[in-house]
């Protein structure tokens, strides 16, 4: 018969395995799975496991990456040198091309940003950089300027509505009556809706009254 050394020495190995084969892959993940130094499938994302030993996985991040591109001394089409920088936005579309056919695909991909850079630049007079620079200037700011009035609108409908609101609660007030009836109205609209829950207002005056009555029945 095995000892109890020994049976605790199997269990705590068996766990170390079970451990060492459990693969969790969030969802922007996926896991690229090699089983003896061969590609065989992809996984991901959420929870799989993986033969220890015989299986090794490659962690990709599928997020959208920003990049700063360094700064890069450009020779203009008529001879002019500038200095440029940019960002770049990419994301890896299909994980296992990225790790199986680019040896670091961030590195390639920044290389090459830089690479294409001085090349269209290259090709471009410098008013004609110029020009762009500008206009995406002006872009930005006619962006900026339709966000503002944008937001300028938005307050001045709520600042109508609210408006259309006191008036109406003005002319409602002196009249206990129509208070009344827009209160009907309110719940015939209500059930009107098919609705299986209906909400009854209550009423502020009713509340006011029990709150006024709460000291003195105290006293």
């Amino acid at each position: 018969m095995l000892s109890l050394a020994t049976i605790a020495l199997l269990a705590i190995f068996v766990v170390i395995i079970l451990f060492s084969a459990v693969r969790i892959l969030r969802e922007y993940e996926r896991g690229v799975v090699f089983t003896l130094g061969r590609y065989t499938g992809t996984k991901g994302p959420g929870f799989f496991l993986l033969v220890p030993l015989v299986q090794q996985m490659v962690r990709v991040d599928l997020r959208v990456v920003v990049d700063e591109v360094p700064t890069q001394d450009v020779i203009s089409r008529d001879n002019v040198s500038v200095k440029v920088n940019a960002v770049i936005y990419f994301r890896v579309v299909d994980a296992e091309r990225a790790v199986i056919q680019v040896y670091n695909y961030l590195a390639a991909t920044s290389q090459l940003a830089q690479t294409t850079l001085r090349w269209v630049l290259g090709k471009h007079d410098l008013d004609q950089m110029l020009a762009e620079r500008d206009k995406l200037n002006a872009d930005i700011q006619a962006e900026a300027e339709r966000t503002r009035r944008a937001k300028i609108i938005n307050a001045e409908g709520e600042q109508q509505a609210a408006q259309k609101l006191l008036d109406a609660a003005q002319i409602l007030a002196p009249v206990p009556q129509a208070m009344q009836l827009r209160y009907l109205a309110t719940l015939f609209d209500i059930a009107g809706e098919r609705s299986s829950t209906i909400v009854f207002p209550f009423p502020i005056e009713m509340m006011q009254a029990w709150t006024s009555r709460a000291p003195a029945a105290k006293g």
